[in-house]
């Protein structure tokens, strides 16, 4: 008789829950450098909001209103071009920087890098060192460590929300956003997005940090493509640190033939996303060179030279010895360059010779043509002249191409024969085109209608093209 085998179920678990990575202070040039930039950028990000220029917020993308305002410069959905030349511009230059430097923009500009390090500062501030925080995580709970982790995420919580408004106040006036903020008088909208944004900052900065970095985002899948043999990047070297050899065997000289490398695991404690790059490139590495300074702070102490890791290309680990000539102008790196430069010079061009209003023109429907009280011809048009200038203008409007016709604006107002459109506005008019009934024409033929800037040094003019049509002859 056979006995019956009792199945015991077992746990499969698809998904290995990572350990918390708490990086390690550590100073060096590099580092300064990496603070520098996000002192700046994020000086740049809170504080834009908060400039005028000529009596309104320098930077505001209006969309209730349609118009992008940048300082001097007012955009319209009719610009839509410039910013897709702007768009390929930052995807140019993308690839221009990374086949050069590698991901030098994830190691120092990247918004995920920026705000991880900003929240990494309050966490060590409240908390303390690397040491400090494991042991408190580890401990059970008291107290002490009640009050330390509250007090972190208040300030967590504080800077996301912060930046929360501070995201909306680019599309909403920042002053008056604030007052209703704080007033609990903000529209539904308005406070979605400042929760919406402060709860990605929070969790993406505060919680996820690295995990963005190694799965969520699309660069690090695809930079390899942007890589060769030239491509500056974080490296080992290998030759010279290995055999690793430490402790009292390193001290006495047993190992003869030991590498610099003393196997401290520095260059691992102040990785962000916690990988070892004395393995080799990995997708993992941000190039935030955090590795470079704590390795030559090391080397520095034991006496032996710096540059054990290093910012190198896999050219020179290989031997190689080219200029920096040779490194930069390769194919790659030149046609970057030329399409940038390319892109670039057409951006300012465009945005050079861009009017500084538009003319939409179109018949009246209603009627080819009617008469008028004088026995004229008369053609009717309806005009949207859009002032995409920063101040006040008035405009004229004449008509060529149809010998004997005048153009004028309908119902007259105290300007006389001009209308005025205030700065960033919209001014919709009636233009009506007459040609007496002695005058030779077709029954219908292409006429231009010309608008001009009566003020300013130099006033420019926007010819529209239309049809006038009169009786069949």
């Amino acid at each position: 008789m056979s006995k019956s085998v009792q199945e015991i179920p077992v746990e499969v678990k698809l998904y290995e829950k990572s350990d918390k990575i708490y990086p390690r202070e550590t100073t060096g040039r590099f580092q300064r450098l990496r603070v520098a930039s996000v002192y700046t950028l994020l000086g740049l990000y809170y504080a834009l909001p908060w400039i005028n220029w000529d009596g309104r917020q320098a930077v505001l993308f209006d969309l209730p209103a349609r118009k992008f305002h940048i300082f001097f410069l007012t955009f319209w959905p009719q610009d839509f071009i410039f910013l897709t030349l702007l768009l390929i511009l930052a995807g140019l230059s993308l690839f221009f920087f990374t086949a050069i430097a590698g991901r030098v923009w994830c190691g120092y500009a990247c918004p995920q890098t920026v705000w991880t390090e900003a929240f990494i500062w309050m966490e060590r501030w409240v908390e303390g060192t690397r040491a400090q925080q494991m042991k408190l995580a580890s401990a059970p709970m008291s107290w002490m460590k009640a009050r330390k982790r509250i007090t972190k995420q208040v300030l967590w919580i504080s800077f996301a929300l912060f930046t929360g408004l501070t995201f909306v106040g680019y599309f909403q006036p920042i002053r008056e956003l604030v007052v209703e903020f704080a007033q609990f008088q903000v529209g539904g909208w308005a406070l979605f997005w400042v929760l919406f944004y402060g709860f990605a900052t929070y969790g993406n900065a505060g919680f996820m940090r690295e995990q963005v970095c190694k799965y969520m985002c699309p660069y690090a899948r695809f930079q390899s493509a942007m890589f060769d043999k030239d491509t500056l990047i974080v490296a080992y070297d290998t030759e010279r640190g290995e055999p690793r050899s430490r402790g009292k065997r390193r001290k006495e000289g047993a190992d003869t033939k030991a590498g610099d490398c003393i196997d401290c695991g520095i260059c691992v404690q102040v990785c962000p996303t916690g990988i070892d790059i004395r393995d080799g490139l990995q997708y993992e590495c941000i190039a935030c060179a955090a590795c470079i300074d704590g390795c030559d702070e090391v080397m520095t102490k034991v006496g032996l030279p710096t540059g054990l890791i290093k910012y190198s290309t896999e050219a020179q680990d290989q031997g190689a010895h080219k200029s920096l000539g040779q490194t930069l102008l390769r194919p790659r790196v030149i046609i970057y360059a030329s399409l940038l430069a390319l892109v670039f010079t057409g951006f300012i061009v465009a945005l050079a010779m861009r009017s500084s209003f538009q003319v939409d023109v179109l018949r009246d429907r209603n009627a080819f043509f009617r008469w008028a009280d004088n026995n004229a011809i008369e053609n009717s048009f309806q005009v949207r002249v859009m002032n995409k200038s920063q101040h006040h203008q008035s405009y004229i409007v004449t008509v060529s191409g149809l010998e004997g016709a005048t153009a004028v604006w309908a119902k007259p107002e105290a300007d006389g024969n001009s209308r005025l459109v205030p700065a960033g506005q919209i001014g919709e008019f009636t233009v009506l085109v007459q040609l007496p009934e002695t005058a030779e024409f077709k029954r219908s033929q292409v006429i231009e209608l010309g608008f001009e800037e009566t003020r300013g040094d130099q006033p420019e003019t926007v010819i529209e093209e239309t049809r006038f049509w009169g009786p069949e002859r």
